[in-house]
């Protein structure tokens, strides 16, 4: 039940707690205690829930609930199937694989699948050591997230995070930093999009299948930091590849089926951390299967649709990701958030 709080009996956030406690299934008799025990008399506070639990505008919201938890019935039992095959948690590895069995095997079925021959040659592998970007660009200007340090959601405030930095000067940060999540070159970045960086995209060998070597202008993204920069656990609205450069990557993965033990309440965010989960807060994380892989350069993560991750930089670091696919790529998600 949620702690109770609220100035009087007849304020419109009791009605909404009172609600909210009934569509969780609490009883009338452990809210009643909640209620007295914030000082409202035992009467009144009888009177209200049993007022909200009248209203028809609460019986329709039950009804509405029962079908989310008949949803929620389906994709658990679909997950509990899926997470009974003994090789559930393992990541498949393939150094070659063609379009058509990559697109039964991991984009139909919704699996993860990590890619080892294809960007072995690149020249990026070369190229984008954070020695030779600065002497390439180290002069430009580039917009990194920073104070990241300071803010438990800085990537839901990464707007407000941005701040332009010297190439040079944020690569040598990146470099000589032994583990640090303070700034961080990140997606929404655009750098790959800037006319000064085109050339980056040069680098850029064979792709793997069903990547699109002409959208690959318009939907790659670059990820330079030092070692400990982290993404918080989020998913993202289509799929993706992400090919490693420099340094090493820890991915956490969660099945999109586990979404109800992800605490989402807002847009794509989760506030779990998997590297450290505080069950006494989100004590439904503890029955989550998280898959993990370390992503080393030249390897490449196929994210499915809707899988929630959470990555961290072992070393300093850059990558690649790209979500332009010869297959549609584009879906929509229903923001948890009230309006």
């Amino acid at each position: 039940m949620q702690a109770a709080t609220g100035p009087g009996i007849d304020d419109r956030g009791w009605t909404e707690w009172i609600a909210t406690n009934l569509l969780r299934g609490c009883s009338t008799d452990s809210m009643l205690q909640g209620m007295v025990r914030a000082g409202l008399g035992a009467d009144p506070a009888l009177a209200a829930i049993q007022r909200v639990a009248d209203d028809p505008i609460f019986t329709a919201a039950l009804r509405a609930r029962r079908r989310h938890q008949k949803l929620l019935s389906v994709v658990g039992n679909m997950q509990s199937v899926w997470a009974a095959d003994p090789r559930y948690a393992e990541i498949p590895r393939h150094q070659a694989i063609d379009a058509a069995d990559f697109l039964a095997r991991y984009v139909h079925a919704f699996r993860p699948a990590v890619l080892t021959g294809h960007a072995r040659a690149w020249p990026a592998l070369r190229n984008w050591r954070l020695d030779r970007l600065a002497a390439r660009f180290g002069e430009e200007l580039i917009e990194v997230q920073d104070g990241r340090n300071d803010d438990p959601r800085f990537e839901e405030n990464s707007v407000a995070h941005k701040r332009p930095m010297r190439f040079g000067e944020f690569l040598a940060y990146a470099e000589r930093t032994a583990w640090d999540n303070n700034a961080y070159l990140t997606a929404n970045n655009g750098l790959l999009r800037q006319a000064r960086f085109a050339g980056l995209l040069d680098d850029v060998g064979e792709l793997p299948p069903l990547a699109d070597r002409a959208a690959l202008a318009s939907a790659a993204h670059l990820w330079i930091g030092p070692a400990g920069t982290k993404t918080p656990l989020h998913h993202d609205t289509c799929m993706l590849f992400h090919t490693q450069i420099v340094g090493s990557k820890r991915w956490r993965l969660v099945s999109p089926l586990e979404w109800e033990r992800m605490y989402n309440h807002n847009h794509v965010f989760s506030p779990v951390d998997l590297d450290a989960p505080d069950h006494q807060r989100y004590p439904d994380i503890a029955a989550t299967r998280v898959l993990e892989a370390v992503i080393h350069p030249g390897e490449t993560l196929f994210l499915p649709l809707g899988w929630w991750h959470q990555v961290c930089a072992l070393e300093p670091s850059v990558s690649i990701s790209y979500t332009g696919l010869t297959i549609p790529n584009r879906f929509e998600y229903v923001d948890p958030a009230m309006p």
